[in-house]
């Protein structure tokens, strides 16, 4: 525990009790006993002997913050949130109280009572990363992840080997990637801002039969992300067709020179041609423009590329570096590149602050944009955060992101937010991609300094679930288990990597010992719920679905869908309808509405039973045609697959 102990105490209490002899002592002793105790980690001890000294002398602040502080290290929350209490209606000065009790406040779940206190403390000492790293996860369990992350990533510059930190931030990031796709997805979803996002998923799922129809409409919309052509292109490289990645490259080339993405596209062209000299003249212009760039999109010379092409172009590579003929730092980068992407994000100093140098910093940020020298740019225009210029933001965003100051990238996505509603969509689309790409970092980051924790195994189960290897993920979660035998975070995803493999047996007992450990949970409750479901177990399921409806706003369709199905298979008709009716939005495959005939049917309603009806086939019509691109999509790129 960090030494916040109120050491100088004795002088206090010399001075209050001058010629009190008899009492100074005593308190003298309970104050020696209660620093021994405290050394020795023996907190309640401690405690013990500061409720003598506080009944000895209520009057002194001081002896209830240490108190308090000992309490609270004993366990005794309650009695520790009194004694801070106490101790700041004496002195509201006092940093250990304003600091503890806000997080003790956090603990009880009075969030918002915690949050004035933890402000405070903050101010009161800038040096110490506790108040920002509690406030930070304050702000996340209120889902106010905008200032969640500023605070986290103040206590990480405070602190940067707090690995506790880093998952904060990494899972707040996440928290508000998830939070801007729903806004996207809800009110933005036709726009090419949300269709390019969509796209970039479905190429990551390999679905690229699907991605091309998407970006086919980017492409034609009038107001696009940047570097469309090129992405285009790409995704033409991984479907085999070099003839239109080459078009789509020489296309962006010219309409958009500030794509420096194009250029790496061509020189990845080269190499597949066996052309590596002229491959090497591109990279050094794209390392010309923007080392930050060159370091980050390297990896696309190699994604999906021919061993033998790859082998050749490195062979000539070392050859033309040892001659002197290609620069080291450029041979470094592409040797990085096929390991893990850098983060090479650049600083090039700030612009005056005056408006006449804000226009030029602008006109000469644009200039440097187009000609593809992203850090310049970014260094130019990131004092612009609060110009409230659309044009200049959006130029920030796009600039900061491909030189790779993710930071700079998010915060011109909120500064952008806060503009008129018809630029929602390309700040959310600024914020979601540089959240992403932060979350990651911020979460290698606490791997690394946490290599074989509980939470490092948790994380990785989480990924390898997410990507449907459900073994690897069971034995991260596994050896979780082993390390923290009661976590429930690894409790429910080992249930969900068992459900995901079909292990209902598994499944249902390790939720048990989930619910044992957090028997109000909701994502608990609605697996517990699903796998009784699966076995047909009624009227088992209702309790856990009822709690269940406390989940997440987008996981209550298919809670509700859920219960319709367990109301219906009890008789219970109308109580079936309302939740199924409740619970259409997560209708994949037509089967809600067909619950939703038969019920109709059974009540007499035969017109809204024909309306699901058509409703389900509509769907159904959709799934097929979905299944006919996955079939698509699940062979090997050949001459067939080329449009």
């Amino acid at each position: 525990m960090k030494p916040y102990f109120t050491f100088f105490i004795f002088l206090l209490l010399a001075g209050r009790l001058f010629g009190q002899q008899e009492q100074l002592s005593s308190l003298e002793s309970l104050m020696a006993a209660a620093q021994q105790a405290q050394a020795a980690n023996n907190y309640a001890a401690a405690a013990a002997n500061y409720r003598q000294a506080v009944k000895l002398q209520p009057n002194i602040p001081e002896l209830w913050a240490n108190l308090g502080l000992m309490l609270h290290e004993s366990g005794e929350y309650s009695e520790a949130i009194r004694s801070f209490q106490e101790a700041l209606r004496q002195k509201q000065s006092l940093y250990v109280p304003n600091l503890f009790l806000g997080i003790d406040y956090v603990r009880a779940g009075k969030t918002r009572e915690a949050l004035p206190l933890l402000l405070k403390a903050e101010k009161m000492n800038a040096a110490d990363p506790l108040p920002s790293l509690t406030l930070g996860r304050a702000y996340s369990s209120l889902g106010e992840y905008a200032h969640a992350i500023p605070e986290l990533r103040r206590a990480i510059r405070l602190d940067p080997q707090q690995d506790s930190a880093w998952f904060d931030l990494g899972i707040a990031q996440l928290d508000m990637v998830e939070e801007d796709a729903r806004a996207m997805t809800g009110k933005y979803a036709e726009t090419s801002y949300a269709k390019a996002i969509y796209a970039e998923s479905l190429v990551k799922q390999s679905r690229y039969k699907e991605a091309a129809d998407l970006y086919s409409s980017i492409l034609a919309a009038d107001d696009q992300p940047p570097c469309m052509g090129s992405e285009v292109g790409f995704l033409s490289l991984k479907q085999g067709d070099t003839q239109n990645a080459a078009l789509q490259f020489m296309a962006e080339r010219r309409l958009h020179p500030e794509c420096t993405l194009a250029i790496l596209g061509e020189a990845r062209l080269r190499i597949d041609a066996g052309d590596n000299q002229a491959a090497f003249l591109l990279l050094q212009q794209i390392w010309n423009k923007d080392h930050g760039f060159f370091a980050l999109s390297a990896p696309l010379l190699f994604d999906g590329i021919a061993p033998d092409r790859a082998q050749s172009f490195l062979n000539e590579l070392a050859q033309q570096q040892s001659s002197g003929e290609v620069d080291h730092q450029i041979y470094a980068a592409i040797l990085q590149s096929m390991q893990t992407p850098a983060n090479a994000a650049q600083d090039s100093g700030a612009a005056q602050n005056t408006a006449s140098s804000r226009i030029a910093a602008h006109d000469q940020g644009r200039q440097a944009y187009q000609s593809g020298q992203y850090a310049r740019c970014a260094g130019l225009l990131k004092d612009s955060l609060n110009s409230g210029n659309a044009a200049t933001l959006e130029t920030l965003a796009a600039c900061s992101f491909f030189t790779g100051d993710y930071t700079l990238t998010s915060n011109a996505g909120s500064a952008l937010q806060s503009l008129p509603s018809h630029l929602q969509a390309q700040a959310l689309y600024w914020s979601i991609k540089a959240n992403e790409k932060l979350a990651f970092e911020s979460l290698a980051r606490f791997q690394q300094l946490e290599p074989n924790s509980a939470r490092s195994h948790i994380l990785l189960g989480d990924i390898y679930r997410q990507r449907e290897r459900y073994d690897d993920a069971q034995k991260e979660y596994s050896k979780a288990l082993d390390l923290s035998p009661d976590n429930a975070a690894a409790l429910l995803g080992l249930a969900a990597a068992y459900f995901g493999d079909a292990n209902i047996t598994k499944t249902i007992e390790i939720a048990h010992k989930a619910l044992a450990q957090s028997p109000d949970d909701p994502e608990i409750n609605l697996l517990m719920g699903e796998a009784l479901m699966s076995q047909h177990n009624f009227p088992g399921p209702e309790p856990y679905l009822l709690k269940a409806l406390n989940a997440k706003g987008q996981m209550l369709p298919h809670v509700h869908a859920l219960l319709g199905e367990a109301y219906a298979a009890e008789g219970k008709i109308q109580d079936a309808l309302r939740e199924l009716k409740l619970g259409v939005d997560s209708d994949q495959d037509g089967s809600i509405h067909y619950q939703l005939a038969r019920l109709y049917g059974k009540v007499g309603d035969t017109a809204d039973a024909a309306t699901a009806i058509q409703q389900m086939k509509a769907l159904q019509q959709k799934r097929r045609e979905g299944a006919v691109i996955a079939m698509q999509d699940s062979h090997p790129p050949s001459a067939d697959d080329v449009p």
